[in-house]
């Protein structure tokens, strides 16, 4: 293993529910910048682009938060 490898910082998948992850995201947002931010996030499956897969996940989890499983007309 590199020195680089040891040295990392470590790659976690986004997670909503976690307040930390959201306030890095929250700090990315406003200086466009992961600098402070601890972890690198994984991009998963088939999700072009790391920011908005966060976005995505993100309403899904406000979204789940405010109404749940309330059944909506189709």
């Amino acid at each position: 293993m590199s020195r680089l490898a040891l040295h990392s910082r470590p790659f976690v998948v986004f997670d909503p529910a976690n307040k930390d992850h959201r306030t890095w995201f929250a700090e990315f947002n406003a200086s466009a910048k992961w600098g402070n931010c601890p972890v690198r996030f994984l991009i998963e499956d088939d999700n072009g682009d790391l920011v908005t897969m966060i976005q995505r996940r993100l309403i899904q989890y406000y979204v789940n938060k405010e109404f749940g499983n309330k059944k909506f007309r189709e």
